[in-house]
């Protein structure tokens, strides 16, 4: 068995052949497994393991209590020839956005822009799987999604809007790596508050309160009590932004009625928003790469601040780890890999293989 400083090492191609397996055996289509084990595994390779392979688990429970769909289809409308809207079905997230953004690429190509709002979804991973989509497509894109509770409004005190991810993205230059941007409105994603509490790690003071509204270390304490918006009412007005654009627009739940990928007692009714956008509608391709590589290269050249080596590009750092670990493996400690193997036993699948010493 693999190990570096205590972690199990899991090449990706057998984290996506594992999960891909567990969904088969959940009553998922080969082609929508697929979609999903893709979506978690680029979590994991660029170093979001929030959202990575480790969300099976609360997955399959979910398709257990019957409050996710496993057989769903998602299935799309044309509203105009730039708008059109997917139902998830409340099946998995990944396939209905996958679609929806598939759709926005090809309407854009054609008339240069496409939105697709998404309605009865739920949680689809890591957005920025979505963006780089777009991305590989040569468009650029937005990808709006609401989420659970977990936020009070700045001035409130309980639980009321998600820590929704806004995210974008656009294709870098000839020298210069794809803008990705991929981002919660709050201090911190709450999927590193799970991902803590699943490793046994403390988190920062200022991430989040507990239910007696005082800073806290331990993530049980912070996942009952509220998360922190970040930049104060800043971040509570973004939070609320994605439950317009999400939620409000697409006809799925909002202001507090999402249910989250671990509330096993109703659909989640996540909304997602998603646009896509031909680079060359105002100059030609070339040139708006150029201006990309230029953008690039002011942003990393700038000068650093002490103790600052060196300046990235948004998405950048990333995609880095995921050349790392496309070549030398995904790191997970034991406790992760003994979760996701009592599924395995329990579905009668074969265990996650660790990457030969």
């Amino acid at each position: 068995m693999a190990q570096e400083e205590g972690k199990v090492i899991v090449r990706h191609e057998a984290a996506e052949e594992f999960v891909v397996a567990l969904l088969e055996a959940s009553g998922v289509s080969r082609k929508n497994a697929e979609i999903v084990a893709r979506g978690l595994v680029q979590a994991d390779l660029r170093g979001v393991e929030s959202h990575g392979i480790n969300r099976i688990p609360s997955y399959l429970s979910r398709i257990r209590n019957g409050v996710l769909d496993p057989k769903a289809e998602p299935t799309l409308t044309q509203v105009t020839p730039v708008v059109a809207q997917v139902d998830g079905h409340n099946g998995f997230g990944f396939p209905a956005a996958h679609l929806a953004m598939d759709t926005a690429i090809s309407m854009a190509r054609t008339f240069g822009i496409g939105m697709v709002s998404v309605k009865h979804s739920n949680h689809f991973g890591m957005s920025a799987w979505i963006v780089r989509q777009a991305v590989d497509a040569g468009m650029m894109s937005l990808v709006f999604t609401n989420s659970s509770p977990a936020l009070p409004v700045w001035g409130g005190k309980s639980q009321l809007i998600g820590v929704s991810p806004i995210a974008c993205g656009a294709p870098g230059g000839p020298s210069s790596v794809p803008f990705i941007l991929d981002m919660a409105p709050s201090v911190a994603a709450r999927g590193k508050i799970y991902k803590a509490l699943r490793r046994g790690e403390k988190i920062p003071l200022d991430w989040a309160l507990d239910a007696d509204g005082k800073p806290t270390d331990d993530p049980e304490k912070a996942l009952k009590g509220v998360m922190l918006p970040m930049g104060g009412p800043k971040g509570s007005a973004l939070a609320i932004m994605m439950d317009v654009f999400s939620g409000v627009l697409s006809g799925s739940a909002f202001a507090g009625g999402v249910t989250g990928p671990y509330d096993m007692s109703k659909p989640g009714d996540v909304g997602h928003f998603i646009v896509a956008i031909k680079p060359d509608l105002f100059m030609s391709l070339d040139e708006f790469r150029q201006r990309m590589d230029i953008l690039y290269q002011r942003v990393v050249g700038s000068d650093k601040m002490e103790g600052v080596d060196k300046i990235y590009f948004p998405g950048e750092i990333e995609q880095l780890t995921e050349a790392t670990r496309l070549s030398q493996g995904i790191p997970f400690v034991q406790g992760e890999i003994d979760a996701l193997n009592a599924e395995a036993d329990m579905l009668g699948v074969p265990k996650l293989r660790p990457a030969a010493a």
